[in-house]
Formats: C-alpha cells, structure tokens, sequence
C-alpha cells in the first residue's frame, strides 16, 4: 500500500496588479490560507464571540446511537422526526410552520414553478455596509472556455473544483486545468472517450492538489494525475450501471473518496497500490432505494486543524430528500446523527456546507443544512468519552428559496437564491449585509445529470424535481473565493478589505455612507471585515488616520459644490447637510486640534459655512460634550449669534463654556445690554470671584417699584425669582445656574451674601431709603419663598459662634421690618411668625424671639381694624400654630380670641388638643363653610375607635341636644346619622323637632327608600306609630304622592291609616287600603260613590261648562275603577263579578238616561265613549249574553229605545267577531304543529343510529375485539358506544317495571340517575332540552316496549325522547304550544297587583326572557327525509 499522492511544491506567493490577473488575487489568498484562517479563529476567541447567541443549546447524547444498517432499513416518512429529550429542538415542524410557503421566481434553467409571496424578510442592512463583495470575471478562463469549445469540440462547461488549481469538466467529457494565472496547463481527456463516458458531471481536487477525480453523466469515474496529465484510474464498477455521477468528494484521506450517483446510493472508494497497481475498492454507504441521497458532504479540516480530535471520525453529511445524516467513516462506520426536513417544498434543493467555527473559546466543526427557506446551523463537538454531540444553533429564517449556501468565512455565508440573486449575511446577528444579481454569469445548472438523462432518465420523480434547481457543481469555494461557472465564462467572487468597501463608496462620491461605514470600523461594529488585524488601539489609529484624509476631502468637496449664485437659504441648506458631518465625525474622533484649526480655516473661507459650523457647536457645547474651545472661535461664535439676534442661545452657551476662552468685559458688557442675567452671573462668579455685584445690578432693577407699591412686570418678576434662587444657591455652595462653588469659596461666599442682606443702607443709598432695604424688598416681592431660602440655609449652619451670630441677627432685622410696619399683609406677617414658630420648635434651638411680639401677632390676626381678609387671617394663624407657635400664646387667651374674631378652625385645633371633642361640633355648626362636615365628624367620632367612652358619650349627647339644628342643616344626613347612632332614640328625636315641616322631612329621609339615604331597615326598629305619623303628614304636605309612598313603606296598620286617610278623604288612597286588606267591594264602593259624584256634577252643570277638567276627572276615576275591577275579577265567581261590573255599567249609563234626544248633552258622546270602554273591560270576565240580557231587561231600553244602545251593541259584536277569528286561527296554527311535529317524531324513530367511534368509550377497546364474550354492543343516540359489560361496571342501569334501561356513561352523571323518575327535564351534555317536561335519555338495546311511570303518566321510550330531542332541535325555539301557555300562566296570575310582592312563579323564568328569543313568523320547517 502506498501513500498515494505526489507531494509538490506549489507557487504560493502571488501579487495582484490588474483587473486580467483576479484569478492570481484569489490565489494570492492561498499562500496566506492558513495564517488568514488561524487570524479569523483567533480573532473570534479573542472577542469572546460577541455576537454569539448566549441562547444556542444543546442536544443530548443519544444513549444508543442508530446502526448504518437501521438507518438504512427505515421508511423515509416525512413525518419522522430526530428524537431528543427535548423533541422540539430539531422538529422543524415546531419551529418554523411557514417554511415551505413559497419559492423564488426561477432562472431559465431551473424551471422553479413556486411563486408565492413571504410571510416575514429580513432586515435591509445593505445601506450601512457598503459593498461587501467583490466580484470579477476570469477574462483568461472564460476565453479559453470559448476557444475551447470550437477548436476541439470541449462542449460547454458542466463543473467546476477549485484548489490552487482550477478544474473546469466540459459536456464532451474533457477536463480543462488552469493555473493562478489563467493559463491552461492540462487538457485532460478525449472527446472520444467523452463521446463513450458522456458529459463530465461531478469534479474533486485533492488537498496537496495532486490528484483528479472526474465523475461522468454514464457513471465512469477517472483519476488524474495533475502534475503529469496522466490518467491514473478509469473506474466503472464502482456503483451500479445506468445511473450518473451527482457528486465525487475527496476526503481529507487523500485514498479515501466519496461518491453519489443519480439512484440516491453513496458509495466509499478507497485506492490502494498494491505491487505497483492501481486499485479501488467500492462499499456502498447508503441505498437509494431506502431514501435517495442528492447531496454530500465531507469535513475537510485546514492544516492547521490537522490534529483537531474531530478529524480522526472522517465525517460525512450525507442529505437525502427526506433527511440528513451525519455519519463517521472511521475508525469504523458509524451514524452520529439523523434530522428530518419536516414540511418543506418538494422542489427545493437539500444544501449542505462545513466549517470550523470558535464557539465558547473552542474552535469545532458547525454543519449548515438547508431545504427552502430556512438555514439550520449544528455545532458538532467531541466529549472527552469520545462521544460527538451535536448542538442546535439559532437557525436562519429567509424570505427567498435557496439553491446554493456557501461559507466565505466563520461569520459570513454567501446563498444564492432561486432567481439567482446573491445574499451576504452576518450570521451571528443575521443581518442582510449585501444582495447582487448574478443573473450576467448564466448560471450552469446540473438538472441534466439529475435527471439521468445520459443513460435514459431512470431516475425518481422527486429526484428530477430536485435537480430542476441543481447547481451542486458549477459553484466552488476556495481560500475565501466563491468560483461560480457560467455557460461561456467563469466569475470569482470575495470579500472586499476594509479599505476597499470605504474606497468603492467614495469612487461613488457617497463620501456620508463611507464615514458612517469608517466608524463602524472604528467602533468594531462593522460586519465582514477583512485586512484589519492588531489590537484595539492599533486597529482604531489606522481608521481613524483613513477618516482625517476622508474629513478633508470631504470639506473640500462641500466648499467646491456650494451653489455659486441663488439664495441663501439654499446655500444654508447645503452647508446644513454636510458641515454638521465633519463636525459630528471630528469629536467622536476627539480630533478638536483639528476641528478648530484646520477645518475651521478652511470653511471660514465661506462665509455661510462658518456661520453653520459656528451653530452645529451648539448642541455639544449645552450637552458639555464640547468645553475647550479657542477664543478666537468663541469670539466668532458669539458675534455670529448677536449678529442673528439669538440671545437666548448665546446666554445658554456661556454659562456652559470655559471663561478663559471668553473676553470677560466685552461679555459682561453684552448681557447686561441684553438682560442675559444667567450668564453675568456666570462670568461674574467664574471669571472675577465676585458673587454681590450682580446681586445688587439685580436690586436695583425690581427695588424701585416694590418701594413705590407698585405691580411689577412679567420681566421684574422673572428678574426677581432668579434673584433669590442665586441668593439660595450662593448661601448652600452651590453655583448659579449649575455646577458648585469651589470648596475653599464656600464659607467667604456664605459670609458675603449675609453681610450683603443686611447691610443698614445700600450703596448710594437715598437719605429717604429705610432702612435694611435688601431684606425689605426680598419680603416685599416674595414674602414665603425668601423665608423658605433662610430656612434652608440655616439648615445647613454648623452650630459655631458666627453662624449663631448670623441666625440672630437676621430674625431681628426682620421683626424689625415687618412688626414696625404696617404695609405688610396678614398673610406676609403669618409666614414670618409660622417661619420663627418652626426654628424656635428645633429640639437644638439658638434663636430667641421675645414672646411680646407673638401676642402683638395675634391681636393683629384677631382684632383687626376691619373685617377683610377673615379666612386669609385664619389660616395663617392656624398654620402658625400646627408649625410650633401654640407653646408661645396662653391658650385660655387664644381660645377667647379666636372665638371672639370667629376663628372656628383655631378653635377646632385647641379643642382637638384638650380633647374636648363635644365643644368642636358647635364649632362646626357656627362655620357656614364647613357647617355640613359636622355629619361625618360626629360619625367619626361614634365609630372610629381611639376615642375613650367618656368622649364619645360627651359627643353623642352633645348631637342629640342639637338635632333639631342637625336636621334643619340636612334631614338626609340627619335621618343616616340617627338611623346609624341614635336608633334608640327615634321617638325622643321626633319629640324635639316641634317643627312639623322639619318633622315631615326628616320621616320621609328616615322611612322612605326612595330618598337615596342607605339605611337598613330591618336592624332600624320602628314602632308603628312613627310610619303612621309620617303618613298622616303626607297627607298634608303631599296628597299627591301617598299613594306612591305607601307602595314602598313597611311597617304600617292598617286600619290605622285607614282611618287617616279617611280623615283627610283622599278616597283613592282608602280604596287602594281597603283593597290591600282584602275588602274588595268595600274598595269599590268607595270608588263608584266617587264617580257617581263626578258624573253627578257633569249632569248638574249641562252645556254651561266647556271645561274638560270635570270630563277628565271622571275618565280617571272611571280608569281606577276598572283596574279595580280586573285585578281582583280573576279570583271572584261569576255571581260577585257581576256585582262590580253591572252596578259600574249603570252608573256611566245614567246621565245617559237622563239626557233627552231633543237636547243632548254636551259630554254624550264622550260619555259614551267612556261607557263603550268598560263594556271591552267587562266583556273579558263577564259573559256577551249576561251583558246583553241586563241591558235589554233596564225599563227604558226594554221599551223599543233600542237605538240608543245600537252603538254598545255593534261594538260587542265587532269583539266576538274578532275573537272567534282569532280562535280558528290559533286552532289551526296548533293542528298544523300537530301534524308536523309527529311526522318528524315518526321520521325519526325510524332512523337508525350512527356511532362517532368504533370502539367503547369506557375500555377504548374495539367492539369486535371482545365478541369471544357474550356481550351485548349499545349505542346511545348521542354517538357514544359502549360494550353493556363496561356499562354495568359504571352503574349505569336502571331497572323500571322490570325493565332494564342503559344511561350513557359520559353523557350522564350517576347523581341523576336517581332522578329518572321524575317529571322534569335534565341538562345533560350534548343534550338540546325542551320546554316539554321529558326525563334524561336512557337507551335499550333491544327495542322494548314503552314504559309507564308509577302515576300512569306515559313515558316516552329512548327512540321517542331521541326523535323529540331532534325535534327540539329543528324549531331552534319555542312552539306555539309553549309560547301560548306562557301568555296563558301570565295571564292568569295575580303579578298584575301593583303591591304584590316578586313572585317566583313560571314568569320569572319566561321564554321571554331569553336573550335568544325570537317570534318567527313562518310556518314550521318542512323536515327532510
């Protein structure tokens, strides 16, 4: 045995110079193969991976892993899947459902059919990367392609391997070898021996490039010799006849191959040299008849990476149409993992691709596979066992098909899709770095060898389908060079350096994009960067060298294409979008030497561009990005704002800025012409040290018209808060308006300002000046605010001599300003005193104020020479008090006082204190303003517990010797509060109210609900009495509304209130009694004496009125009557129904009578009106014959005056008319129901039933497994099957009348099997009940006969209850039968009282009141047979 291969030494050193030698570029790589793979692995473990996803996991070691010969016996179903612990890692049919969607429009070759649109894209990063990839073409190939085509007849290309040599297989069976320089070197081959073989489809260049292995499209594999052109091997048993070379793949064992033909079969080839003849031996791998394999793949490990522990397994991904495998070849044949595709187009190519990653500081081997649009990625790695353990990635989603996925380096993947565009991506973050059409190459595709079509297509369908996209061969990566081959010409393709992207961007003059891409070098952001290797520093000094050179040629270029002529504004805006850019781009680089001296000069050449530059500096000098900057540029930078009228921009500006960079006089001089304040201040503070002078600048602006009393302007105002915000500042060491005093300055600065206040005069002081006028005007302008600085001053005041000195001195300068004087308000006054209240309260208090001067303080608060400002007064005494000030008064004193100037809250506070909780509810009724809060302070008080017993009974007594004042305040919040505290006491409450409106009042709000108060009236006991008071005061204060009341109130007699309503004669409310106790006539009497009296008083007044109230008085009491009269007919016999109806009959009748024909009364025909209405009434209780027969038997009508009565008569005849139709019509409506209703109930006792499953729903075995047992099979109308064995294991029989009935297990609980005999009707699952009464199903296995129930009511048997069921469900609503007895039970109940309680009856669980009700107008539905 030998070592096969010739070693040679190869040129490897090569250098690039023009456009014709891009294949000696690309070779040019090879010499630097391994120290360019060694510097991208490092560089990936020197980063750490900081791109990885800390999310990728990993999958478990199977414990037994599949034999080759199980791997190759399985069924190639799609639906299998890889199982793991966890069988959602690799299931795709779990992880991407969209997968398989659609498909890219094809190329002309590859006959894609798919075109549907995607569901989600990724994101388009193109813009932020620039041009990733190079891509060239190989002029040198391409033209000896071409020549030789027609010079020896080589055919087109088909294939193409690249090592240091390019390999190119022709469809005449030649095989044309080039060097890196594009020269031919070799032609190896005949077109006789291609005219015999076919066309060259599958090439492999081994490792040292020694060797050729040429596959061909009649399945003939040769071996070449690439130093001599010799032919070494011509093999053609290796795999069966008849089918092509897919794929010929050396191995790194330079006497190991692999090869693939169009049966799906991969085969191993091992050559061997045995007593110098060549030989290979052929095992095949995988079958194709047991899934067919269209893609293979060995891991090939660098040099570097020879002793990797991985390598020693040879590995193989192999991808069939249904799923992958990784496989070991050595030491022997083992499979390492399988993975299902899942769903996927059946058309789109299986991909697989190797390479060595660093993951986690380990550089191991990630596989990408791929079918349609989404790249999985698995990380392959060995354990220490000896084990390989395969890692789920985070895969890829796509928005396009692939046919090609090639690596380009660790972090970058090259695919091409199925329209043959190219796609760049990052794949840690995914990102989209470039896309390219390559549609220019015309793509050689391999569909011809999938297909077989050399040896007469033998091949599967799915197979061909596959190969309509195939381009296995015609694409091959080399040393970071994808080679793609085209039918006339080859393209090599590779990542661009990091100079070149920046260089392509500015031959396009996208000089923004190229510095935005230079940063993101600069910042290690940038993706695919290529030729930028050092450390950090380094790597950010070249960058940031290459933007400088950009910088300056971009500022020229801003200079040199600003429009000559035009307006302005355009100019501006030119220099608007490109100044700001040199500006943003010199501070990130920290390059501001460069930024204000060169740069700065140059654009200072425009005058327009200066101005821009000048204002882009704004937002980095506010945000203190940018403090140093040259006077000269300040200088230029403040006049430029002046100029544009932009103080306010121009203050901002300097209280950011380093004042040695700043002309001090000039600028003082410039914000005090134009009221820029802050920054006087600032460059006072800053710039001298000086912290008074622009105190007093600020004094004698806002002095002057506080002196003078006057109202100071909106600017004064502002002037005047920023006053004593610096005076605060100053006093805590704190700068104005940001930053901090210097440490050393802090306690001269404290001492200045205090010295400053209270100076005796100010400088050039008036002889009419008062005294102390700077603490005088800070009081003036804001009396509360400049006390609230002193007290935070004197917060921050260490205990030493000089600070107590200063504290001392400053209280009594402002007694002495405000108490000798009179032009302050009770509300400055208060803020001063509650001021020394809280610094006199401090348990470390210096401070001594004499107590005189609080007294003076309260006879000024409380005997003021006017009324005004009451409330004002109040609250500033009583804020006074709660800061400390009470220990200062005798409080017997200011309780006099404040009861005196009617201070009810100071008052409140003091009793709060002594808790003398009683005296606060006079202080609470004596305030109008809080007068009604009185209500929840006593209930608060009552129920709130802290209180002692004493207090609480001192407070009840107290409200119940003011109630009288409590109701008269609020009766409703009276009644609550009594019903809640004082429900014993209701009669002795009553008793006090002498007043009988307050009384009624109060009665109404304690026992009328409808008064909103909440009381609860069954805990609220009330004697009878109290609800017959209120009553007999209804009466008189609300006659209207007794009615009303007394259909809501509890707890009343009622004879006695009989008797009241007597005394009052309200006759409707005694009848409305009188029919409530029971006595009905008695009722009505009352009634028709009414009426009889108003009809009375129309007859006496004739046609002298033509008033309609009399006329309307009867009609109601007439309607009252009749109400009457049907509420309480329905439980009176015929002979007691005619003792209301007729006497009420005769009564409308009689002025009828009494009126002549001559002269007829003026109300006749409303009269008779009003009669024709209660004969309707009556004619529902009181038989049309009985009616007809007493009006015929009256004398006057019985004596021939018929016609004065033929109007009653005609209208009674109209009603029997209309009701007789109306009885054949529901007559007939019912038959036909009737009738349809039992010709469904027959359809369907006739139906057979129709089982859901065929096996029992209690042992999940099925029927026919079991008939060695005699046990009967029963099947439930609901669906359900079940062996009647496992039913009597449930219990779920019932003996009746010595009949066994079957209840479905799952349909019926065994808690209602007890109830079957019952008449009402059970819900059931599955179950449609009815309104009719029927019992819950139960099912026989025979047809039994008909079972009666124990009260010989029939029974409906389970055919008949399954055909009503169906019957209930054809209506999908009520019958008619239901709807008519539900307006029957309605009728014929007594809910009509107005006082009858809420009846739990039929009607409170009407059909009506389901919200799915709905009345259908048309005739039942015509069941289907």
């Amino acid at each position: 045995m030998e070592n096969e291969p010739d070693q040679e030494n190869l040129e490897q050193n090569l250098c690039v110079r023009t456009t014709e030698e891009e294949l000696n570029k690309s070779f040019s790589l090879e010499a630097s193969l391994s120290k360019f793979s060694c510097i991208d692995l490092d560089k990936e473990l020197e980063f750490k991976n900081d791109l990885i996803d800390d999310k990728e996991f990993d999958i478990p070691q199977v414990d037994t892993p599949p034999t080759l010969e199980s791997i190759l016996n399985e069924t190639d179903d799609e639906d299998e899947s890889f199982v793991l612990e966890d069988p959602t890692l690799l299931n795709i049919d779990t992880i991407d459902s969209h997968s398989y969607d659609t498909s890219s429009v094809a190329s002309s070759d590859s006959g894609d059919r798919a075109n549907l649109k995607r569901k989600k894209k990724l994101p388009d990063a193109f813009s932020l990367h620039g041009s990733v990839m190079r891509h060239s073409l190989l002029k040198g190939i391409s033209a000896q392609i071409a020549s030789a085509a027609d010079k020896v007849d080589a055919g087109l290309p088909t294939a193409i391997a690249v090592s240091s040599l390019i390999a190119v297989g022709t469809s005449h069976g030649l095989a044309l070898i080039f060097d890196q320089n594009q020269a031919l070197r070799l032609c190896l081959g005949s077109t006789s021996v291609g005219g015999q073989y076919g066309a060259i489809s599958a090439l492999s260049i081994n490792n040292d490039c020694s060797r050729l292995l040429c596959g061909f499209a009649k399945g003939q594999i040769t071996m070449w010799d690439l130093a001599s052109g010799k032919l070494l091997r011509s093999i053609s048993d290796a795999h069966p006849p008849g089918t092509a070379i897919l794929h010929i793949k050396f191995t790194d064992d330079p006497t190991l191959a692999i090869c693939n033909d169009s049966g799906g079969s991969v085969f191993e080839l091992t050559f061997k040299r045995v007593m110098g003849v060549r030989t290979c031996e052929s095992r095949c791998l995988f079958s194709g008849s047991k899934g067919e394999v269209c893609c293979i793949e060995p891991l090939h490990s660098k040099p570097e990476l020879k002793d990797h522990p991985i390598t020693q397994f040879s590995l193989l991904a192999m991808a069939s149409l249904t799923k992958i495998l990784v496989i070991g070849l050595k030491p022997s044949l083992k499979v390492w993992m399988t993975f299902p595709y899942g769903r996927m187009d059946p058309s789109s190519v299986p991909l697989l691709a190797w390479h060595f990653v660093a993951v986690n500081n380990c550089v191991n081997p990630m596989l990408a596979f791929c079918r349609g649009d989404v790249v999985h990625f698995l990380l392959v790695k060995r354990d220490e066992s000896g084990a390989i353990h395969v890692t789920k990635q985070k895969h890829l989603h796509l928005y396009y098909d692939l046919i090609n996925f090639t690596w380009i380096n660790s972090r970058t993947v090259v695919l091409l899709d199925s329209v043959e565009k190219l796609h760049v991506i990052d794949r840690q973050t995914q990102e989209e770095l470039e896309t390219m059409e390559i549609s220019e190459v015309q793509l050689v595709y391999n569909s011809s060898h999938f297909k077989s079509l050399a040896t007469g297509g033998n091949v599967s369908q799915a197979l061909a389908l596959v190969g309509e996209k195939a381009c296995y061969q015609s694409i091959s990566s080399y040393g970071g060079q994808i080679f793609y081959l085209g039918t006339k010409s080859v393209y090599v393709m590779m990542l661009r350096s990091w100079r070149e992207r920046m260089d392509h961007l500015l031959k396009q003059d996208c000089l923004t994009e190229a510095l935005a891409l230079a940063w993101s070098f600069h910042e290690g952001k940038a993706k695919a960067v290529v030729g930028l290797s050092g450390d950090v520093s380094k790597r950010k000094a070249v960058v940031a060298d290459r933007m400088v050179e950009i910088l300056f040629h971009y500022a020229d270029r801003a200079l040199k294409k600003c429009p000559d002529q035009g307006k302005i504004q355009v100019m501006e805006q030119h220099f608007q979008d490109t100044v700001p850019v040199i500006v943003d781009y010199c501070l990130l680089l920290q390059r501001k030497d460069l930024l204000f001296s060169q740069m700065y000069d140059k654009l200072s050449e425009n005058s327009v561009a200066k101005g821009v530059f000048l204002e882009c500096l704004e937002p980095y000098i506010l945000s203190d990005k940018l403090v140093g900057i040259t006077p000269q540029v300040m200088k230029d930078l403040i006049v430029h704002f002046q100029d544009k009228k932009l103080m306010d921009s121009v203050e901002a500006l300097i209280v950011h800025m380093d004042i040695t960079s700043l002309d001090i006089q000039q600028v003082v001089l410039m914000c005090w012409e134009n009221r820029l304040y802050d920054a006087m201040i600032y460059v006072y503070n800053r710039g001298m040290n000086e912290f008074i002078s622009p105190m007093e600048k600020l004094f004698k602006v806002i002095a002057p018209p506080l002196n003078a009393g006057k109202t100071l302007t909106d600017e004064q105002v502002v002037m005047g808060n920023k006053l004593l915000v610096y005076i605060s500042c100053c006093l805590a060491g704190r700068a104005y308006p940001l930053g901090d005093i210097p440490e050393d300055l802090v306690p001269l600065v404290k001492n200045q300002v205090f010295e400053f206040l209270i100076r005796l005069h100010s400088v050039e002081a008036s002889s009419e000046e008062e005294v102390y006028p700077y603490v005088r005007t800070l009081l003036h302008f804001d009396t509360r605010e400049f006390l609230n600085v002193l007290a935070l001053t004197f917060e921050d005041f260490k205990n030493d001599k000089q600070a107590v000195e200063y504290q001392q001195r400053i209280v009594d300068i402002l007694l002495k300003v405000m108490v000798e004087n009179s032009d302050f308000t009770p509300s400055q006054v208060g803020c001063l005193f509650t001021f020394l209240a809280r610094q006199l309260a401090k348990p470390d208090n210096t401070l001594f104020v004499n107590r005189t001067l609080f007294d003076q303080v309260l006879e000024f608060l409380c005997s003021p020479d006017d009324d005004s400002r009451h409330s004002e007064r109040q609250q500033v005494l009583l804020e006074l008090l709660q800061a400390g000030g009470i220990v200062q008064f005798e409080e017997g004193r200011l309780i006099r006082m404040a009861e005196k100037a009617e201070f009810y809250q100071i008052c409140e506070f003091m009793y709060e204190r002594a808790h003398q909780y009683d005296k606060i509810i006079d202080c609470y009724l004596h305030d109008p303003l809080r007068e009604e809060e009185v209500f929840n302070y006593i209930h608060n008080i009552l129920s709130i517990p802290g209180h002692s017993a004493e207090e609480k009974r001192s407070v009840w007594q107290k409200a119940m010797d003011h109630m009288e004042e409590l109701v008269s305040l609020k009766p409703c919040k009276a009644a609550e509060l009594v019903a809640t505290h004082f429900s014993g006491q209701i009669e002795v409450v009553i008793g006090q109210l002498q007043n009988q409106v307050l009384l009624f009042k109060f009665l109404r709000s304690l026992l009328d609900p409808r008064e909103g108060v909440h009381i609860n009236q069954e805990l609220l006991q009330i004697p009878p009495s109290v609800p017959e008071q209120f009553i007999e005061l209804l009466c008189q204060f609300s006659p209207d509304q007794v009615i009303e009341t007394l259909q809501v109130l509890e707890c009343y007699r009622l004879e006695e209130t009989i008797q009241i309503t007597q005394k009052y004669q309200l006759h409707e409310v005694t009848a409305y009694l009188l029919e409530k106790k029971g006595d009905v006539h008695g009722a009505f009497l009352l009634l028709l004496e009414r009426l009889q009296s108003r009809l009375q008083e129309i007859t006496r007044q004739g046609g002298n009125t033509t008033e309609a109230f009399p006329l309307k008085a009867v009609e109601d009491t007439m309607v009252e009557t009749i109400a009457l009269c049907q509420r309480n007919s329905q439980n009176l016999n015929q002979q007691q129904r005619e003792a209301l109806w007729f006497p009420l009959l005769e009564a409308m009748m009689a002025p009828q009578k009494l009126s002549s024909s001559a002269a007829p009364h003026r109300h006749c025909e409303a009269l008779k009106s009003l009669t024709m209405q209660v004969l309707n009434s009556m004619a529902a209780f009181i038989a049309l014959p009985s009616i007809l027969q007493r009006i015929l038997q009256d004398p006057i009508y019985g004596k021939g005056k018929l016609g004065e009565i033929q109007g009653l008569i005609l209208g009674m005849l109209d009603t029997f008319n209309y009701e007789q139709t109306l009885l054949e019509t529901t007559t007939s409506l019912l038959n036909q129901d009737l009738h349809w209703s039992l010709c469904n109930l027959r359809a369907s006792v006739s139906r057979g039933l129709n089982p859901k499953q065929d096996y029992c729903s209690i042992c999940l075995q099925q029927y026919k497994r079991r008939q060695e047992m005699a046990d009967d099979i029963i099947v439930f109308s609901c669906g359900h099957l079940y062996h009647s064995f496992c039913l009597q294991s449930k219990e779920c029989t019932l003996e009746i009348e010595g009949q066994t009935r079957w209840i479905c297990y799952k349909c019926s609980s065994s808690s209602k099997a007890g109830k079957l005999s019952e008449n009402s009707s059970e819900d059931k699952k599955g179950r449609v009940t009815s309104q009719a009464k029927a019992p819950p199903l139960y099912h026989q296995t025979k047809g039994d006969p008909s079972v009666r129930k124990a009260n010989s009511e029939p029974a409906l048997d389970p055919q008949q209850i399954q055909a009503f069921e169906q019957l209930c469900r054809l209506y999908r609503g009520s019958s008619r039968l239901a709807l008519l007895t539900e307006l029957s039970q309605n009728r014929s109940g007594d809910s009509c009282r107005p006082f009858a309680g809420s009846q739990s009856g039929p009607a409170f669980n009407s059909i009506f009141q389901n919200e799915n009700f709905q009345l259908q107008l048309a005739p039942p539905p015509v069941a289907e047979d």
